[in-house]
């Protein structure tokens, strides 16, 4: 497989998600949210953490679904409609049946495809879990989407997907764990600004935009760091509308999760004030 030359590293220390210790007393988001899809993999501050949000947003169990049920949509359109046989899902998340090459692969048995994550119990589970066909191709990154130039520069990266070809990015439900100061859209336009011309960037973001403006207050208080549920950052229409900059967003442009394609399959089964997200999928120039 044939690639251009790949970026240098930065100049700055290089951040290794591998040398971070496990710690099971504080929630992390993805084992929470393996524990709102009805998952095994998670500790008891992560289920402590997660009744709280329920406590407060009853449906945040429905939103997580949902979250599901919209990536499934968006790579097979992907795969189906815009022809990408090549995905980089960055916070991948515990493994969760169907997988994105699980889905990708029935479209398209030669797609590849790079999971990252910066959760070492996650990637324990992607190696052990995520396997390929004989046809196509996965590979795992332990990385963290705060440093975007160490997932270009990976060698599984460069290995895996070839860069002369469009490949789709995906950021689903992962932006909101990124506080302001540290840069999501900094990071984002450095990925877009990395993929071929024709690539895909794919984002679902959760938002408080349609709740009562009780249940937004308990859950801004939820969000805040001292509650001890790690950083959150929900964003309105506008927020979320800038991540696609200079991109163009294909139809129906960006909307409530459960309005991105809800006639394909699998149909979504709440409401925009159960989902509490935008998605939108865009084509880079």
């Amino acid at each position: 497989m044939t690639t251009p030359p790949s970026p240098q590293p930065p100049d700055r220390a290089e951040t290794s998600a591998r040398s971070r210790a496990l710690d099971t007393s504080v929630a992390q988001p993805a084992r929470r949210y393996n524990y709102l899809l009805g998952g095994k993999d998670h500790f008891a501050a992560d289920r402590a953490s997660a009744h709280r949000l329920i406590e407060v947003f009853p449906a945040v169990r429905t939103a997580a679904v949902e979250n599901r049920r919209l990536l499934e949509r968006v790579v097979r359109y992907l795969a189906e409609h815009a022809g990408v046989r090549q995905f980089l899902d960055i916070g991948t998340g515990i493994p969760t049946a169907p997988n994105v090459h699980e889905i990708a692969h029935e479209v398209t048995p030669d797609a590849r495809v790079v999971y990252v994550d910066n959760d070492p119990v996650v990637m324990t589970h992607a190696r052990a879990l995520l396997t390929s066909n004989n046809v196509g191709a996965t590979a795992y990154i332990e990385a963290d989407l705060r440093d975007p130039a160490a997932i270009l520069v990976s060698p599984d990266l460069r290995d895996t997907l070839d860069f002369t070809q469009p490949i789709a990015v995906l950021l689903i439900a992962v932006l909101h764990f990124l506080p302001d100061d540290e840069r999501p859209y900094d990071a984002v336009a450095e990925l877009a600004a990395a993929m071929p011309s024709g690539s895909f960037l794919a984002i679902s973001h959760t938002t408080f935009d349609p709740l009562p403006d009780d249940v937004r207050q308990r859950l801004t208080a939820l969000a805040d760091p001292a509650a001890g549920h790690g950083p959150f950052r929900p964003r309105t229409h506008v927020e979320v509308a800038r991540f696609f900059d200079g991109a163009d967003l294909v139809d129906p442009g960006l909307v409530p999760i459960v309005e991105w394609h809800p006639d394909s399959t699998p149909r979504p089964q709440a409401t925009p004030v159960e989902a509490i997200g935008y998605a939108g999928v865009a084509r880079l120039p």
